[in-house]
């Protein structure tokens, strides 16, 4: 029974990632080339989320910063979620809500990209970051699940909502990791091109 019931994990985590490859491809490839002008152009990625998502705005900002697959120069991104005296700080000052969004009008310029993760896309703090990000002219790129929740009303025509369509947490997570590694892959091999599979 029990491995029975680890096997159906492994296959509807297939399943939805057979199934979203086709829906997420075209705004992933918008996300990258915000990410790719931003970075060109001496940019930054800031990144947030809660819980699984704080997790996967770190990863994302370990594999600008050092790499993902290929030696390349470093790219700038800052996790918004690792800062424990900021975090603390705004949350028992002002509000919990307030805590990516102050690192966002600190930190953020005009260029910048915000990468905003929310499973159900109704995450207050992350709502308010991209309000942030908005009011620093930068743009957007949004994770989300489900319906897309209040992000899908927040984001502009100039931002990218990448929603993931399925109703478990789990299995969107799974697809978000994906996501970021597509991101991460594509804009290397938009900087550096081919790779070359003899090296």
């Amino acid at each position: 029974m029990l491995q029975q019931r680890i096997e159906q994990h492994f296959i509807d985590s297939a399943d939805l990632k057979y199934q979203a490859a086709q829906v997420l491809s075209k705004p992933i490839a918008a996300a990258v080339q915000a990410v790719l002008a931003c970075v060109t152009n001496g940019g930054k990625v800031l990144a947030c989320g809660n819980g699984g998502s704080a997790g996967d705005a770190q990863h994302f900002a370990a594999e600008f910063v050092g790499r993902f697959e290929r030696e390349r120069p470093e790219l700038g991104a800052i996790a918004l979620t690792t800062d424990s005296s900021i975090l603390t700080a705004i949350a028992n000052d002002y509000d919990f809500n307030a805590v990516f969004s102050r690192q966002v009008r600190a930190l953020g310029q005009p260029g910048d990209v915000l990468l905003a993760i929310s499973t159900s896309g109704n995450s207050a703090n992350v709502l308010a970051a991209i309000e942030a990000a908005h009011e620093r002219e930068m743009v957007v790129v949004g994770l989300s699940g489900r319906n897309g929740g209040k992000m899908a009303g927040a984001l502009r025509d100039t931002d990218v909502h990448i929603c993931v369509p399925h109703d478990r947490t789990a299995r969107i997570q799974e697809v978000h990791l994906l996501v970021l590694h597509c991101i991460c892959d594509a804009v290397d091999h938009q900087l550096l091109g081919e790779q070359d599979n003899n090296s």
